[in-house]
């Protein structure tokens, strides 16, 4: 990194002369005064040299402030600090002594170019061109300066093209272009700020969180670094303690917009939801349906926030037995944040009292996917076996009866449908007609079978294969259960009393 602060502005001292008779003293003129005195500067300025030779940079900073506090009218002393204050990363109090050296010899080139660089490095690229601008003045030759040049000139386009792409809101696009920029001035706060707002933006809050840390350890009061880590905070759900970081960015900075704004909206969030969570708790979903939706409102970035709202109130739409909202609230909560479990379970729930059981048990899946809870586990296989139900034919449905009938009322439901759909009553009818209508008196007749069975009804309505009670039914008769049930061969017959209307008679 010798290439930052470049080699150190040497000039050799004459050696100094030993009195020959030390205990006399000599008395000195001002001329032989100042000759020592520049003497024992250069002797500083040679010792920081070695040790900035050796990379000792610490002790270089020493014996050159030495030698400017002994003579502080050299230019090549301050040029010599600049350098090595460089080296150690200290660019701002760099630029004040490369200033300094070339106010003293505007001609000082090596004090322009750390000028420069120094400018460049914390980010002010104009300052930086207007510097390697004068070097080249001076030596049009000078192939350090106009590399420097056009370093300065890529960062003011990186510059432009981030601020377009802010406007743009394509984050992603702008931490592109502040690395890149970071590679030319790696000390710029404002550079590394704007990234790590755009990280914040973008979701990648550890990230953000690191960039301004850094900032704050070196400089605790800046306020775009405490906003920054106040937005991290704010859009990962933690409102009061991002609150915190926005109030003390504005008292850094009472003008701060974006920190004003950020507070207003934190503040507004967390009393709309707790407010929308007290009415839910009374019982007034009304009122709490109102509240989260009018919340939702108020920042559209905050993803993390408004999912829990979406959710918050898709549980409302559920209490109103609104239940096609409540599945699109939770939808729209798991599209803001995908690991987000009470979204998918409340969803899930509201799919099962749909009875669209195979979404439900997507969600569970997923759920236990994450989560391998027992209760979890329960969840899933209680979804499982609905929709393994659901496959089935639905023999309550086919007989008409609720699943809590009792074995009077299916055995009434059984008398009224095998009797509306025997094949006899529809001998007139069409072929396509009679398939059917025999079709739904045999699907009557399983019906019954299974439901009037208490074995087999507790075995159907727990989900489990009918096949293993060996009953196959496929071999199925439902002419034998009619007459078992109507009596016998010839205890009844159809006949006709009008078009269209028939009637049963018992012998």
């Amino acid at each position: 990194m010798a290439s930052a602060g470049g080699d150190c502005d040497v000039i050799m001292a004459a050696a100094p002369t030993v009195a020959s008779h030390p205990e006399a003293p000599v008395m000195l003129g001002d001329e032989d005064e100042e000759s020592e005195t520049r003497r024992e500067a250069e002797a500083y300025k040679e010792q920081g040299n070695v040790f900035y030779a050796k990379k000792d940079y610490n002790e270089a900073f020493n014996y050159y402030t030495k030698a400017i506090d002994t003579c502080p009218s050299n230019a090549s002393y301050y040029g010599n600090r600049a350098a090595t204050l460089m080296m150690l990363g200290r660019y701002r109090e760099a630029l004040g002594d490369a200033q300094q050296s070339v106010r003293m010899d505007d001609t000082f080139l090596r004090g322009h170019l750390r000028e420069g660089k120094c400018h460049l490095s914390l980010g002010n690229a104009m300052a930086a061109s207007r510097c390697f601008q004068r070097v080249l003045e001076l030596d049009h030759k000078n192939t350090q300066a106009q590399q420097e040049l056009n370093n300065s000139r890529t960062v003011l386009e990186y510059e432009k093209i981030a601020e377009a792409d802010f406007e743009k809101r394509d984050f992603r696009k702008v931490v592109f272009c502040m690395d890149r920029a970071l590679e030319f001035a790696p000390a710029c706060h404002r550079f590394k700020i704007l990234k790590a707002e755009c990280l914040a933006l973008l979701g990648r809050y550890p990230e953000a969180q690191s960039v301004a840390s850094d900032i704050l350890r070196i400089d605790s009061t800046n306020a775009d670094a405490l906003y920054v880590r106040g937005l991290c905070l704010y859009y990962e759900d933690c409102i009061e303690k991002a609150v915190q970081f926005f109030v003390q960015a504005l008292k850094m900075a009472p003008d701060h917009d974006k920190a004003c704004l950020a507070c207003r909206n934190a503040k507004a969030l967390k009393a709309k939801k707790d407010d929308g969570n007290k009415a839910f708790k009374e019982g007034n979903y009304k009122l709490a349906f109102e509240l989260y939706t009018e919340a939702l409102a108020i920042d559209p970035n905050n993803r993390k926030t408004n999912a829990k709202l979406y959710c918050n109130r898709g549980t409302v739409n559920s209490k109103l037995r609104k239940l096609d909202e409540a599945i699109e609230d939770c939808t729209s909560a798991i599209r803001l944040d995908d690991t987000y479990i009470k979204a998918y379970l409340r969803r899930a729930q509201c799919y099962m009292d749909t009875e669209q059981y195979e979404d439900a048990v997507r969600d569970y899946e997923k759920v236990y996917q994450t989560e391998k809870t027992k209760e979890h586990k329960q969840l899933l296989k209680t979804a499982q076996v609905e929709l393994k139900k659901s496959k089935r034919k639905d023999y309550y449905k086919i007989l008409g009866v609720d699943k809590n009938a009792s074995e009077d009322e299916i055995k009434k439901a059984y008398r009224k449908r095998a009797l509306m759909h025997h094949p006899d009553r529809h001998s007139g009818a069409s072929a396509e007609i009679q398939k059917e209508e025999e079709k739904k008196f045999k699907e009557v007749g399983e019906a019954f079978t299974i439901l009037s069975d208490p074995k087999k009804k507790a075995r159907y309505d727990s989900g489990q294969d009918l096949e293993e009670d060996g009953m196959n039914m496929g071999d199925f008769d439902a002419n034998n259960i009619f007459k078992a049930f109507f009596g016998g061969p010839g205890g009844f017959s159809f006949e006709a009393s009008g078009p269209g209307n028939f009637f049963f008679q018992f012998g």
